[in-house]
């Protein structure tokens, strides 16, 4: 496959029931060529809420447009992951895989392969549904491919293909680990939990090899893989919690199922790698490359607020300090959780390369999403 190839060409027969209800030129086609302003401030936001959208109100669309958006960014930052240590299959195609990197996964657990699969080919659901769904009332589904530009790995298993993610630079925030330990910090009330992995919340870490070299020295390739362990986890929490935030602003019951429906399969993710990510073995690495030093400790060597099979979600303080502490997802407050969102994935250092037009289209989008209210008037 070549560069200029869209995801949506790899996965053909999974875009197939799209076409009856939707065009397949790009939502962004011949958007660059008359400007960034335009990209931000039209096509994505104004454009849709001009034409007939079978009784969705705009908040409605809006909120399903902004999910869409970030349900491609996680396919594509999974396709990578899938290609180099998951299963390629006719469900998840391309890539040959990376057995290096798979063997040193698949430390966390030895059917990471099998998970790694089965999460990317449901974000591939995930993004397909929610486009058609779109379709289906007259918006315009999203389409990204314009800014898959990023540089692949070039290490055994990657397809040469564009990217929109970059898995090579990330500064993961695994305070999610100390979140859903604590039985009396809750960010909603905005406190700040520790790190679980303090050095990966600093500097940058790539949680792929880059190259072929990057195999070869046996701790640093775990590193790599540990890396990867919490950084799935770190994904799918957001997943969690923005269906959760987000489920709050819609009005038509059929939309706040669809938010409902595939929020809950966000937090089978989360719980999933949650697990897998305690089992990454204590360990102290350095890049050779960036000098970036990175280091596991021992999390069951200080006490609960780390403890690796404490995997539900501790009661904790919920709406008011007054109330009995409850098991909750968290956060869950929806003001500014869209822009919260895109935030926390730029933070990460997911895009890292991307131009200004790209932040302008997803800030364009979560702030349309943001503004949703609960019973906004339809068309």
């Amino acid at each position: 496959m070549n560069r200029v190839e869209t995801r949506e060409d790899n996965l053909e027969d999974r875009a197939k029931p799209l076409r009856s209800s939707m065009s397949r030129r790009s939502f962004l086609g011949t958007s660059l060529a008359v400007g960034a302003g335009t990209i931000g401030a039209g096509l994505l936001v104004n454009a849709p809420t001009a034409r007939g959208s079978g009784g969705l109100t705009r908040n409605d669309e809006a909120i399903l447009r902004f999910l869409a958006a970030a349900e491609i960014i996680e396919t594509d930052l999974w396709q990578q992951y899938n290609e180099l240590a998951g299963i390629q299959d006719s469900e998840v195609p391309g890539g040959t895989g990376n057995p290096a990197y798979t063997a040193a996964v698949e430390v966390l657990d030895e059917d990471m392969d099998q998970y790694i699969h089965d999460n990317t080919d449901d974000e591939i659901s995930h993004f397909t549904f929610l486009n058609a769904y779109l379709a289906s009332k007259g918006a315009e589904p999203v389409n990204l491919d314009q800014f898959r530009t990023l540089p692949s790995s070039q290490a055994t298993g990657a397809q040469q293909i564009g990217r929109l993610t970059n898995l090579m630079q990330l500064t993961v925030n695994t305070s999610f680990w100390t979140r859903y330990r604590s039985d009396s910090l809750n960010p909603d009330f905005g406190d700040t939990l520790p790190q679980a992995i303090p050095t990966l919340a600093v500097g940058q870490h790539t949680a792929i090899p880059r190259t072929d070299a990057d195999t070869t020295d046996p701790n640093f390739l775990q590193a790599i893989a540990n890396t990867a362990g919490f950084h799935f986890a770190w994904v799918e929490q957001g997943g969690t919690s923005l269906y959760a935030a987000l489920a709050q602003r819609v009005t038509h019951n059929e939309v706040l199922r669809i938010l409902l429906s595939i929020g809950g399969t966000e937090i089978m993710h989360f719980q999933t790698w949650q697990d897998k990510a305690g089992n990454a073995p204590p360990l102290t690495a350095v890049d050779p490359v960036t000098g970036v030093s990175v280091t596991f400790p021992d999390l069951n060597a200080d006490g609960e607020i780390l403890q690796t099979n404490l995997i539900m979600p501790e009661p904790t303080i919920f709406l008011d300090r007054t109330f009995p502490i409850v098991s909750i997802i968290r956060p869950t407050e929806t003001d500014g959780a869209a822009m919260g969102t895109v935030i926390a994935f730029t933070a990460d250092g997911l895009f890292i390369g991307q131009p200004p037009e790209f932040f302008a289209v997803l800030n364009e989008l979560a702030q349309a999403a943001d503004h949703a209210r609960h019973g906004g008037r339809g068309r």
